[in-house]
């Protein structure tokens, strides 16, 4: 699209357009996300400035750079016919905004943003979706998922693939890991439980022990506190008999 030498002709709907590689300043009339269309003097036809072409910095929104009703300096990189529609392209980073001074004037950069439109085509049209391809059954093997033109089964006898001892193990830690954690609350709280009666069993037995040994205690100082009356009787019963006899 460039058209350095002057004489590259073009078709009759771009007549009474701004020439290409022209420079000139413009009023910003409208502003989207993706761009502002701009509209330059004694032209009725305005043109988009992409956000690509707004700064040598990525730009996300053009409303960051731009206003309605501003005046910028243009270069206008792009004239084409689209049914119907003429469509001008300007660029707003080939310009220094200051001084309207042409900062592309070999149009190099406005020759490779050109390369990289006619590059890039949309194929949005020919896509087959993921899901209807999941959707598809092969006619060769019966099985979901892919095309017959893809399928790579083959007639006669068919093997299934037998899982090694250690992918077995590794499935198996696996869904030991992703058991839900109720399982190991309802451990923890029957191993708490078991606790719990341990301590109550220990407490009864210390406290039967304890009993038990007073108990013994208090047998034990009866049996001897007996035991020291019998032996007091006996005495005294001695010394009876020996004043009887003197």
């Amino acid at each position: 699209m460039s058209d350095r030498g002057g004489q590259s002709r073009e078709p009759a709907g771009l007549d009474g357009l701004p020439p290409m590689h022209s420079i000139a300043k413009g009023e910003v009339v409208s502003v989207q996300s993706y761009g502002a269309f701009v509209r330059l003097p004694g032209y009725k036809k305005e043109g988009l400035v992409h956000v690509s072409e707004m700064s040598a910095s990525r730009v996300e929104n053009a409303s960051e750079i731009v206003d309605v009703g501003e005046r910028v300096w243009i270069k206008v990189i792009g004239r084409e016919i689209q049914g119907d529609k003429v469509k001008l392209s300007f660029s707003m980073k080939a310009v220094n905004q200051g001084t309207g001074q042409d900062l592309d004037p070999n149009n190099v950069m406005a020759d490779q943003d050109a390369r990289r439109r006619k590059q890039f085509r949309d194929h949005t049209g020919n896509r087959i979706t993921l899901e209807a391809v999941l959707n598809t059954t092969c006619s060769k093997c019966g099985c979901k998922g892919h095309f017959t033109k893809d399928c790579f089964s083959a007639p006669g006898l068919q093997y299934a693939l037998v899982p090694e001892e250690d992918d077995e193990e590794a499935q198996q830690q696996q869904t030991a890991t992703l058991r839900p954690p109720q399982d190991s609350d309802k451990k923890k709280k029957k191993k708490e439980k078991k606790m719990k009666k341990k301590k109550k069993r220990e407490r009864k037995e210390s406290e039967s022990d304890s009993s038990s040994s007073s108990e013994c205690k208090s047998k034990r100082r009866r049996h001897s506190n007996s035991l020291d009356r019998q032996d007091k009787k006996k005495k005294k019963h001695k010394k009876q008999k020996s004043h009887k006899h003197n």
